[in-house]
């Protein structure tokens, strides 16, 4: 499993090793020991899966509120996605900045996001399926999130305003400079 920081060194992007032959092939995507040595030491206690049958969904930004703030292990089982991640950490020197990672089913990689980081995705390819690890349960009380759109957060999703596809409630999320951040830096 191959392990790597990305441009704000607390997201990691996660490369499984594929063991493969005529048949296929045969790959670990989780392993606590090998992320436990590059600092990624959760209990993970959810699965989520989500399915998009049109290519340029885009789903979030969205986070949650502490005591039930998420990190995610994120990865693609069919199709692929632009997966964005945006540092919401009050004092950290990358606020307000993201980082943006293609994940495919072909290629087999996945993004850790920790907490504090408001994360996103919009579908590259149609009958899209995700699947990520959350290390808390999901909590409405606590479900938050930010405009996907923000000018501020100067994200290139690679898609005309008009030709994606939103819940209307990602459609209706606050702009980033409304945001009263309960995160703070480390």
């Amino acid at each position: 499993m191959q392990i790597v920081a990305t441009a704000i060194a607390e997201v990691k992007l996660i490369t499984p090793v594929r063991h493969g032959d005529a048949r296929g092939f045969f790959a670990e995507t989780y392993r606590r020991d090998a992320l436990a040595a590059h600092g990624i030491d959760l209990d993970f206690v959810q699965d989520n899966q989500a399915f998009s049958a049109a290519a340029n969904v885009l789903r979030g930004l969205h986070f949650q509120l502490p005591p039930a703030a998420q990190a995610k292990l994120v990865r693609v089982a069919r199709g692929a996605i632009l997966d964005v991640a945006v540092d919401i950490r009050r004092g950290s020197p990358s606020y307000g900045r993201h980082v943006a990672v293609r994940l495919s089913a072909e290629d087999g990689n996945q993004l850790f996001v920790p907490e504090g980081f408001a994360h996103g995705y919009r579908t590259l390819e149609p009958d899209t399926e995700v699947v990520y690890k959350v290390n808390r349960y999901y909590s409405p009380a606590h479900d938050r999130g930010l405009r996907w759109n923000d000018p501020a957060l100067g994200i290139d999703w690679g898609i005309a305003e008009d030709s994606a596809i939103l819940s209307a409630k990602d459609r209706a999320q606050p702009l980033f400079a409304e945001l009263q951040s309960p995160f703070a830096s480390r």
